[in-house]
């Protein structure tokens, strides 16, 4: 975890109000302090700053010094309030616009060897005039690489980056640095930009996910930064959420506060443990002035207004600073997850002939099963399959699989073999290509005999698929049905037909096909789901919650996965923390637009944060976060 002062990261990207992008040309000392303040004021120790490269270098071998004057100046504004900043060295793209210094006439930015020669000067020379301020918290490359210098190869991307590190090095730089560009490669979208995450981790000290997306599900968009931030988090660097924010052009101020609350919690519970949200102020005055003028949403991201004044989700990172000083967050860590979603090398490998849409694909799989484990309570944690599958977990979760290597598929029937459990759901894929389950033994593995038909896929007929449950499984009653609304193409929206051999069937259709199966093995067992449930919701609007949440808590429960704490509506998650002194913390995040009241269930007790004043039933307001003392064991 990275701390300033014992505290972790919480700050916003800034730009003065006065001249945005363009602030330096027209610095305004008092200005920028007043606006430090505000932000100070609200619990934040950090910004992220930017040397506007066009304006700091005017020249391949020149540096414009009082540009450097006045960026000592903001640097003195920092200490003075106790605050610190993340220089950011190659800004040529900010807010919908892509800015050159004059000199560069369309050079590589990556493959050009004196390009590279002179970004690697220019990054030195700035580290070595500020890298002794007390202000400087960290360095960040650049400001979204893969806009500005448009996407390249993997090794050329990763080249450069190791070059310009090594200059902030080379600069004196002793604090951490990383890329700044938005953690956008292949290991966490499927798409291949050139910047892969896990190259990049490996010669950085820190990933910065920037998250802004465009929705059709409110759950999926709460939860969403918490997701890429757990994809993130594999490359064994601490995860810092460098961008994230809102326009209000694009949501209300209720709902406003509303992200920033979920996104900021969610993203804790998921292992960020730094927070920069963009930005600092809003820019009405700049109405003339690029990007705002032909971007003109851009001008409202801001956590104050153009006067100053603070807007609803600045009061929300005021109080998400309070929690994390009231439960000391520096000194906290999530438990060891006894659920692992696994994460297949076909997200950010392209093996040969595979399609593009294999990989993003995935993407849409997982985060629909990680809002599942969320809405069941699971302490789940991501696996890559690329790092080895490893033993000791209760549940191993592999939704809507079409492909995994041969090897993976063997150490799964063997941590079955060993006492785990082991799920599985089906899919043909999400294209015509080779369409069906790339599986080691799917029959063996699964104690079934597939009936599958070459080149064809089997369609699910119904828009709503009842699945009744012949005996209990968990908290799911004998005859209970669940029921999923059907979603995919005419690829993806199919079943798998199957007839049990060595099989138990647990769940059928409404047409009496097995839709679950558990074979046991060994200490373990595992179990095939006929559907691809995970998919289906993830190809639909406005779906969560679903049922998946409760085949998920079943099989929980049937693994003997431990959960401290557990909520039935799936529209409250519930998670916990523990500090290092024995005192643990529960997390109760609504996902209802209305009040909710609920009674968790609890192995010790609920307490208040602050009076600890024991709790069996609350009421969180909408989209509401509780932060509670998780009492030990009686």
């Amino acid at each position: 975890m990275l701390l300033i002062e014992g505290r972790p990261w919480l700050g916003a990207n800034f730009w003065s109000r006065a001249g945005g992008p363009l602030m330096w040309r027209q610095y305004d000392p008092a200005l920028v302090r007043d606006e430090l303040q505000v932000l100070r004021e609200h619990g934040m120790n950090l910004t992220r700053s930017f040397f506007f490269w066009p304006d700091f270098m005017p020249a391949p071998d020149r540096i414009d010094p009082e540009l450097v004057r006045r960026y000592a100046d903001f640097l003195d504004r920092h200490h003075e309030l106790g605050m610190r900043t993340i220089p950011t060295f190659v800004v040529g793209h900010m807010s919908g616009e892509n800015w050159d210094p004059a000199w560069r006439r369309g050079r590589d930015l990556y493959a050009d060897v004196w390009m590279v020669a002179r970004q690697a000067w220019y990054v030195r020379e700035l580290t070595a005039r500020f890298h002794e301020h007390p202000a400087v918290a960290a360095w960040l490359i650049s400001n979204e690489m893969p806009i500005y210098g448009e996407p390249s190869t993997r090794d050329r991307v990763t080249a450069w980056a190791e070059l310009v590190v090594q200059a902030v090095r080379a600069g004196g730089g002793t604090q951490p640095v990383s890329v700044g560009d938005g953690a956008w490669g292949i290991e966490v979208t499927g798409v291949d930009n050139g910047f892969s995450v896990r190259d990049l981790a490996a010669i950085t000290d820190f990933v910065g996910p920037h998250v802004y997306r465009m929705e059709n599900d409110i759950v999926r968009q709460h939860l969403t930064a918490a997701f890429v931030c757990e994809l993130a988090g594999t490359m064994d660097r601490p995860v810092v959420l460098e961008e994230f924010g809102v326009t209000d052009n694009f949501v209300s101020a209720e709902h406003a506060r509303h992200y920033y609350r979920q996104t900021l919690h969610n993203s804790l519970l998921a292992g960020a443990t730094g927070w920069i949200a963009w930005n600092n102020t809003d820019y009405d005055d700049l109405y003339d002035q690029d990007p705002y003028r032909h971007h003109a949403f851009e001008m409202h991201f801001g956590l104050t207004d153009s006067t100053g004044r603070p807007k609803p989700q600045l009061a929300e990172v005021r109080e998400f600073a309070s929690v994390l000083d009231r439960v000391d967050f520096a000194r906290c860590t999530r438990a060891p997850g006894q659920v692992g979603l696994l994460v297949p090398s076909y997200l950010e490998h392209a093996y040969p002939f595979t399609e593009d849409s294999d990989r993003t694909y995935l993407f849409g799989v997982l985060r629909q099963s990680y809002v599942a484990t969320r809405a069941a309570d699971l302490p789940v944690r991501l696996l890559r399959e690329r790092d080895g599958i490893p033993d000791g977990l209760a549940l191993y979760l592999v939704p809507s699989a079409k492909q995994l290597t041969a090897p993976a598929w063997r150490l799964l029937a063997e941590v079955a073999q060993d006492g785990a459990t082991v799920y599985v759901s089906y899919s043909p894929g999400g294209n015509g290509v080779q369409r069906g389950p790339w599986y080691a033994d799917l029959n063996g593995m699964f104690g079934v005999e597939h009936q599958l038909r070459y080149g064809l896929v089997d369609p699910i007929e119904d828009d709503e698929v009842g699945v009744r449950f012949l005996d209990a499984l968990g908290p799911i009653a004998a005859g209970a049905t669940l029921r999923f609304t059907t979603g995919g193409d005419e690829h993806s929206r199919a079943y798998l037909p199957v007839r049990p051999t060595s099989a138990r069937v647990l769940a059928v259709d409404g047409r009496d096909r097995p839709v679950l199966l558990e074979r046991t093995t060994g200490r373990g067992r595992m179990v095939l789901c006929t559907y691809p449930i995970e998919h289906m919701a993830a190809a639909l609007p406005s779906v969560n919650p679903e049922p998946t949440h409760a085949v998920y808590d079943a099989l929980a429960v049937l693994a003997g996965v431990e959960r401290p704490v557990t909520v039935a509506d799936p529209l409250v998650h519930a998670a916990t923390l523990s500090h290092e002194d024995g005192r643990r913390f529960a997390w109760l995040v609504s996902q209802s637009p209305d009040p909710l009241t609920v009674r968790p269930t609890v192995r010790g007790g609920l307490a208040g944060l602050e009076d600890w004043r024991p709790l069996d039933e609350l009421t969180l307001p909408p989209f509401g976060v509780s932060v509670l003392n998780l009492l030990p064991d009686s």
